[in-house]
Protein backbone atom coordinates (compact mmCIF):
# COMPACT_ATOMS: atom_id res chain seq x y z
CA UNK A 1 0.00 0.00 0.00
CA UNK A 2 1.32 3.43 -0.88
CA UNK A 3 -0.16 5.69 1.80
CA UNK A 4 0.83 9.22 0.81
CA UNK A 5 0.59 10.90 4.23
CA UNK A 6 -1.51 13.91 5.21
CA UNK A 7 -1.45 17.34 3.54
CA UNK A 8 -2.69 20.83 4.35
CA UNK A 9 -5.55 20.18 1.91
CA UNK A 10 -6.74 17.36 4.20
CA UNK A 11 -6.76 19.59 7.28
CA UNK A 12 -8.38 22.48 5.38
CA UNK A 13 -11.49 20.34 4.75
CA UNK A 14 -12.58 21.32 8.27
CA UNK A 15 -12.69 25.01 7.24
CA UNK A 16 -15.31 24.39 4.54
CA UNK A 17 -18.72 25.86 5.45
CA UNK A 18 -21.92 23.86 5.15
CA UNK A 19 -22.64 20.22 5.96
CA UNK A 20 -23.03 19.00 2.36
CA UNK A 21 -20.00 20.89 1.11
CA UNK A 22 -17.75 19.69 3.92
CA UNK A 23 -19.01 16.10 3.66
CA UNK A 24 -18.34 16.09 -0.06
CA UNK A 25 -14.75 17.29 0.43
CA UNK A 26 -14.26 14.86 3.32
CA UNK A 27 -15.43 11.92 1.21
CA UNK A 28 -13.24 12.92 -1.72
CA UNK A 29 -10.14 14.05 0.16
CA UNK A 30 -9.81 12.25 3.50
CA UNK A 31 -11.96 9.13 3.40
CA UNK A 32 -9.79 7.29 0.82
CA UNK A 33 -6.78 7.81 3.10
CA UNK A 34 -8.69 6.49 6.13
CA UNK A 35 -9.70 3.44 4.06
CA UNK A 36 -6.02 2.88 3.23
CA UNK A 37 -5.05 3.18 6.88
CA UNK A 38 -7.86 0.78 7.80
CA UNK A 39 -6.66 -1.84 5.33
CA UNK A 40 -3.05 -1.37 6.39
CA UNK A 41 -3.49 -1.54 10.16
CA UNK A 42 -6.30 -4.08 10.60
CA UNK A 43 -3.90 -7.05 10.09
CA UNK A 44 -1.17 -5.40 12.21
CA UNK A 45 -3.56 -4.76 15.10
CA UNK A 46 -5.06 -8.25 14.76
CA UNK A 47 -1.57 -9.72 15.23
CA UNK A 48 -0.74 -7.38 18.14
CA UNK A 49 -4.05 -7.74 19.95
CA UNK A 50 -4.61 -11.44 19.41
CA UNK A 51 -8.18 -10.62 18.27
CA UNK A 52 -9.32 -10.22 14.68
CA UNK A 53 -9.62 -6.45 14.27
CA UNK A 54 -12.03 -4.86 11.81
CA UNK A 55 -11.83 -1.27 10.66
CA UNK A 56 -14.70 1.21 10.59
CA UNK A 57 -14.39 4.52 8.72
CA UNK A 58 -16.58 7.25 10.23
CA UNK A 59 -19.63 7.93 8.04
CA UNK A 60 -21.09 10.90 10.01
CA UNK A 61 -24.46 9.60 8.82
CA UNK A 62 -26.55 11.04 11.66
CA UNK A 63 -25.52 14.61 10.98
CA UNK A 64 -28.24 16.87 9.64
CA UNK A 65 -26.98 20.39 10.40
CA UNK A 66 -23.50 20.68 11.88
CA UNK A 67 -20.60 19.65 9.64
CA UNK A 68 -18.11 17.26 11.31
CA UNK A 69 -15.15 18.88 13.06
CA UNK A 70 -13.10 15.69 12.97
CA UNK A 71 -13.10 12.33 11.22
CA UNK A 72 -11.45 8.96 11.83
CA UNK A 73 -11.07 5.26 11.22
CA UNK A 74 -11.61 3.00 14.24
CA UNK A 75 -10.46 -0.59 14.82
CA UNK A 76 -12.34 -3.08 16.99
CA UNK A 77 -12.91 -6.81 17.33
CA UNK A 78 -16.52 -6.58 16.09
CA UNK A 79 -17.19 -6.32 12.33
CA UNK A 80 -20.47 -4.47 12.96
CA UNK A 81 -19.34 -1.64 15.23
CA UNK A 82 -16.73 -0.28 17.62
CA UNK A 83 -18.38 2.19 20.02
CA UNK A 84 -19.37 -0.43 22.60
CA UNK A 85 -15.85 -1.89 22.67
CA UNK A 86 -12.33 -0.85 23.62
CA UNK A 87 -10.89 0.27 20.29
CA UNK A 88 -8.14 2.11 18.44
CA UNK A 89 -8.57 5.24 16.32
CA UNK A 90 -6.61 7.24 13.75
CA UNK A 91 -8.13 10.54 12.73
CA UNK A 92 -7.89 14.26 12.09
CA UNK A 93 -9.02 17.52 13.63
CA UNK A 94 -8.15 20.73 11.80
CA UNK A 95 -5.17 21.13 14.17
CA UNK A 96 -3.69 17.63 14.45
CA UNK A 97 -3.72 13.91 13.70
CA UNK A 98 -4.78 11.72 16.64
CA UNK A 99 -3.82 8.10 17.31
CA UNK A 100 -5.82 6.75 20.26
CA UNK A 101 -6.74 3.79 22.34
CA UNK A 102 -10.30 4.60 23.42
CA UNK A 103 -13.09 3.46 25.70
CA UNK A 104 -16.00 5.82 25.05
CA UNK A 105 -19.31 6.40 26.82
CA UNK A 106 -21.23 3.70 24.92
CA UNK A 107 -18.98 0.94 26.34
CA UNK A 108 -20.93 -1.16 28.90
CA UNK A 109 -17.81 -2.45 30.73
CA UNK A 110 -16.38 0.97 31.59
CA UNK A 111 -16.68 0.48 35.34
CA UNK A 112 -14.73 -2.78 35.35
CA UNK A 113 -12.09 -1.25 33.07
CA UNK A 114 -11.79 1.82 35.31
CA UNK A 115 -11.08 -0.49 38.26
CA UNK A 116 -8.41 -2.37 36.29
CA UNK A 117 -6.75 0.92 35.33
CA UNK A 118 -6.75 2.07 38.95
CA UNK A 119 -5.27 -1.25 40.08
CA UNK A 120 -2.45 -0.94 37.51
CA UNK A 121 -1.80 2.75 38.04
CA UNK A 122 1.88 2.40 38.97
CA UNK A 123 2.71 0.53 35.75
CA UNK A 124 0.60 2.86 33.60
CA UNK A 125 2.14 5.97 35.14
CA UNK A 126 5.63 4.60 34.52
CA UNK A 127 5.21 2.95 31.11
CA UNK A 128 3.13 5.40 29.04
CA UNK A 129 5.57 7.65 27.12
CA UNK A 130 5.81 11.17 28.55
CA UNK A 131 4.84 12.83 25.25
CA UNK A 132 1.58 10.85 24.95
CA UNK A 133 -1.78 12.38 25.82
CA UNK A 134 -4.89 11.51 27.83
CA UNK A 135 -8.40 12.72 27.14
CA UNK A 136 -11.74 12.25 28.87
CA UNK A 137 -13.89 13.27 25.90
CA UNK A 138 -13.52 12.12 22.29
CA UNK A 139 -15.74 14.98 21.08
CA UNK A 140 -13.17 17.61 22.06
CA UNK A 141 -9.75 18.22 20.51
CA UNK A 142 -7.93 19.14 23.73
CA UNK A 143 -5.99 16.58 25.74
CA UNK A 144 -3.41 16.56 28.55
CA UNK A 145 0.15 15.36 28.19
CA UNK A 146 1.12 12.34 30.26
CA UNK A 147 4.13 14.17 31.70
CA UNK A 148 1.78 16.81 33.17
CA UNK A 149 -0.35 14.29 35.05
CA UNK A 150 0.42 13.05 38.54
CA UNK A 151 -0.68 9.62 39.71
CA UNK A 152 -3.53 11.35 41.56
CA UNK A 153 -4.66 13.04 38.33
CA UNK A 154 -4.71 9.71 36.53
CA UNK A 155 -6.52 8.07 39.40
CA UNK A 156 -9.25 10.67 39.33
CA UNK A 157 -9.72 10.02 35.57
CA UNK A 158 -9.91 6.28 36.23
CA UNK A 159 -12.37 6.78 39.09
CA UNK A 160 -14.52 9.04 36.94
CA UNK A 161 -14.68 6.27 34.34
CA UNK A 162 -16.19 3.99 36.99
CA UNK A 163 -18.75 6.44 38.35
CA UNK A 164 -19.83 8.92 35.65
CA UNK A 165 -22.13 7.68 32.89
CA UNK A 166 -20.73 10.04 30.24
CA UNK A 167 -17.06 9.47 31.20
CA UNK A 168 -14.58 8.27 28.61
CA UNK A 169 -10.87 7.54 28.50
CA UNK A 170 -8.50 7.94 25.58
CA UNK A 171 -4.73 7.59 25.51
CA UNK A 172 -2.31 8.03 22.63
CA UNK A 173 -0.47 10.61 20.59
CA UNK A 174 -1.49 13.86 18.91
CA UNK A 175 0.68 14.85 15.97
CA UNK A 176 0.41 18.61 15.30
CA UNK A 177 -0.63 19.53 11.78
CA UNK A 178 2.69 21.33 11.14
CA UNK A 179 4.59 18.13 11.92
CA UNK A 180 2.11 15.77 10.23
CA UNK A 181 2.32 17.49 6.81
CA UNK A 182 6.11 17.12 6.83
CA UNK A 183 6.01 13.36 7.40
CA UNK A 184 6.10 11.06 4.39
CA UNK A 185 3.50 8.31 4.15
CA UNK A 186 6.04 5.77 5.39
CA UNK A 187 7.04 7.95 8.34
CA UNK A 188 3.42 8.44 9.35
CA UNK A 189 2.75 4.70 9.15
CA UNK A 190 5.72 3.89 11.37
CA UNK A 191 4.73 6.58 13.87
CA UNK A 192 1.18 5.14 14.07
CA UNK A 193 2.54 1.62 14.51
CA UNK A 194 4.85 2.80 17.31
CA UNK A 195 1.89 4.41 19.12
CA UNK A 196 -0.28 1.31 18.77
CA UNK A 197 2.47 -0.86 20.29
CA UNK A 198 2.88 1.54 23.23
CA UNK A 199 -0.86 1.66 24.04
CA UNK A 200 -1.48 -2.05 23.41
CA UNK A 201 -1.15 -2.90 27.15
CA UNK A 202 -4.22 -0.70 27.81
CA UNK A 203 -6.17 -2.69 25.22
CA UNK A 204 -5.01 -5.95 26.82
CA UNK A 205 -6.19 -4.67 30.22
CA UNK A 206 -9.59 -3.86 28.77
Amino acid sequence: MSFSGFTNTDFNVFNIDGLDERMEALKAQIRPKLEELGQHFAPTLSALAGDEMHYHVAKHARRTINPPKDTWVAFASNPRGYKMLPHFQIGLWETHVFIWFAVIYEAPDKEAFGKKLAKNIDTIHKKIPKEFYWSGDHMKPDATMHRDLSKEDLLSMFTRLQTVKKAEILCGLNVPREEAVKLSGEEMLSKIEFVFKEILPLYKLA
